[in-house]
């Protein structure tokens, strides 16, 4: 019925699972996705949309390196829109909003099309564990299934429960089982597990809402979109989003519903998003705001189902139907179905490697929620990554480890592995210290030629990448280069409110003025006729014109980036004894002897690790 021995055995089927079983068969692993419904394959279980504020960033580079997520995004987009574009390109983030029963539909089909893969619909219950290393799992039907690595991306379905008021009952998702019998497996050999929750919106029927009530939110005039490759085209046609908000009346509702809500009367211990609340704990929270914004999501082209984002609760369904009823435009709302919060249990991330793999167990790999993190984007990148790692290891290659200088992915791996995490883990690009460097217009820039080293990404990929560097790097000399007379520039100056010039100057020079944007240099003759004789297409432009405006913050953040990449270098040997080293902190001792950083960069990121303790472990190696 199976393989004698597959190489990667991918358990779980989200977001995580699916780009995990993609990277591996496509690398050449035998591998087998193993979920409890086909059906499901990248189910959507929160909102419909892909990308938004750094996770659009982390999706361009999933496309980048050779991942499905882009190409999906784009294939089932009803709409995009480039957030943050009022604000410099290192915030600029892509988002779509999905056809949520097409992009798992159209995910199930890449991945039947994709070599080297096989499918098999069961319950996971066990781990095969012998002498500290993955030897396979063990199915609810008794059924054994050798593998030489497993990747666990089992989302919110370990042991998970689900919450509506007073009412909880087993499940992973809204009509589906919970799982059960690896928790318990992984805590045999030692692991530490813990609790978090997060939280859904009611869905409903969008013939029964009033629009007109409402501020409709369009897609970009000129939409983008995710992957860089010339498989999918942007939107043509868009649907339109719409907005509302919750009022006092709304509130006052909600509140009477506070004793019967398991987050207030003690029945949820664990912690959920800091920055996905509950509508609940936002109107407890922010008890100053007279209202919040809701935004309704059509769930697809054709359904009438509508998502209500930021309206996630877990209190009674009764409670949810009468609020919702007082917002403006829901007057005469009908429920599909009611939100609920969900627990479930994860792992702290420290017990992994860079690689996503565990310390405890060799061949072993978390990725997703079961590292504590939220979100599609960042489940999607950490298998991905997961299933790169197991394909090397097999082949007994160096690990694939990003830093944090070269993609939003690698801040993400070292924050769970160096930091951990005790709430669900979000990606902002806050966390990032070299955003500037992490754009999401340059990632296939940073990470295509690494994944085609590998050989994820196909020559097809790299040859693509490469011309659109050659030729936004040819348009940034044309612009140092080529001078303009006053006569031409002052016209243009003038109408842009900024200084005129006495005489001829560079371009780059007048480009790089803040008030001088793209459109305004392609009213120069010599500009329109470059373009026109090399064929320059809208990515290129705009690749050239962030270079030109923002590369003395770009060569600046570089230059930081390879001062800290320096101690990337410095290794710290597997096995060292930190208490031996007498000047250094209790704190940090214990902290580095429990994460063991392999660098002396990462040892530096530890909490509880100070700069001083730093210095000694450095004097100790001899530095």
């Amino acid at each position: 019925m199976f393989q004698d021995v597959y190489d990667v055995v991918v358990v779980g089927a989200g977001h995580a699972g699916s780009e995990a079983a993609a990277s591996a068969a496509n690398l050449g692993c035998k591998t087998l996705l193993v979920t409890m419904s086909l059906q499901n394959i990248a189910q959507m279980s929160c909102n419909p949309a892909m990308g938004g504020i750094a996770k659009g960033q982390i999706v361009r580079e999933i496309d980048a390196l050779g991942g499905y997520s882009g190409i999906v995004s784009d294939k089932t987009a009803i709409q995009f829109k480039m957030l943050n574009k009022s604000k410099g390109p290192a915030m600029w983030s892509p988002r779509v909003q999905s056809d949520r029963m097409r992009f798992a539909e159209e995910w199930r089909l890449m991945l039947e099309q994709t070599p080297n893969l096989d499918f098999y619909q069961e319950m996971v219950s066990g781990l095969i564990i012998e002498n500290g290393k993955i030897n396979g799992i063990r199915t609810s039907l008794g059924v054994e299934i050798k593998a030489k690595t497993v990747v666990l991306t089992n989302g919110t379905f370990l042991n998970g429960l689900i919450h509506i008021g007073e009412k909880q009952f087993g499940g992973g998702r809204a009509g589906e089982s919970a799982a059960y019998g690896i928790t318990e497996d992984l805590i045999k050999v030692g692991f530490e597990a813990g609790r978090m929750k997060t939280g859904t919106p009611p869905r409903v029927d969008g013939r029964s809402l009033d629009y007109s009530k409402m501020n409709e939110e369009k897609g970009d005039a000129k939409p983008d979109k995710f992957s860089y490759s010339d498989i999918t085209s942007p939107l043509i046609h868009q649907k339109s989003c719409y907005m509302t908000y919750t009022s006092l009346g709304v509130h006052d509702i909600l509140r009477e519903g506070f004793d019967r809500s398991p987050m207030f009367n003690g029945r949820i211990k664990s912690l959920g998003p800091r920055y996905c609340p509950s509508i609940e704990d936002k109107i407890n929270r922010f008890a100053d705001k007279e209202r919040h914004q809701l935004f309704v999501e059509p769930e697809g082209w054709n359904t009438v189902e509508v998502y209500v984002n930021g309206f996630s609760t877990s209190l009674p369904e009764d409670i949810q139907y009468k609020a919702l009823r007082s917002v403006v435009g829901f007057e005469k709302v009908k429920f599909f179905r009611p939100g609920y919060a969900i627990e479930y249990d994860y792992f702290p991330p420290t017990q992994l490697k860079h690689t996503l793999e565990t310390k405890l167990v060799e061949g072993l790999y978390f990725a997703g929620q079961i590292n504590g993190t939220t979100g599609y984007e960042e489940a999607a990148s950490q298998g991905l990554m997961a299933g790169i790692n197991a394909h090397l290891k097999i082949n007994e290659k160096e690990p694939f480890i990003l830093r944090r200088d070269e993609a939003y992915i690698g801040v993400l791996i070292d924050d769970l592995v160096t930091k951990g995490t005790e709430e669900p883990y979000r990606m902002f690009t806050s966390r990032a210290e070299y955003r500037t460097l992490l754009r999401q217009d340059n990632a296939d820039f940073r990470l295509t030629p690494k994944s085609y080293e590998i050989g994820l990404a196909t020559e097809k990929r790299l040859r693509r990448m490469e011309y659109k560097l050659k030729e936004s790097e040819k348009m940034v000399t044309f612009f140092k280069e080529t001078s303009v007379t006053h006569l031409e520039a002052n016209p243009i100056l003038e109408a842009k409110e900024t200084a005129l010039v006495s005489q001829s100057d560079k371009m780059f020079k007048i480009f790089s003025r803040p008030q001088i944007e793209l459109e305004d240099m392609m009213k120069f003759e010599k500009v329109k006729e470059y373009i026109d004789d090399n064929n320059i297409d809208q990515e290129i432009l705009e690749q050239a014109e962030i270079q030109v405006k923002y590369s003395g913050y770009i060569e600046k953040e570089r230059n930081n980036a390879d001062k800290l990449t320096r101690l990337e270098d410095v290794k710290i040997p597997e096995f060292f004894d930190y208490n031996k080293i007498k000047s250094m902190s209790i704190e940090a001792k214990q902290k580095l002897s429990t994460i063991r950083p392999v660098t002396i960069s990462q040892a530096s990121r530890i909490s509880g690790v100070s700069p001083s303790d730093i210095s000694v472990l450095l004097i100790y190696m001899g530095r």
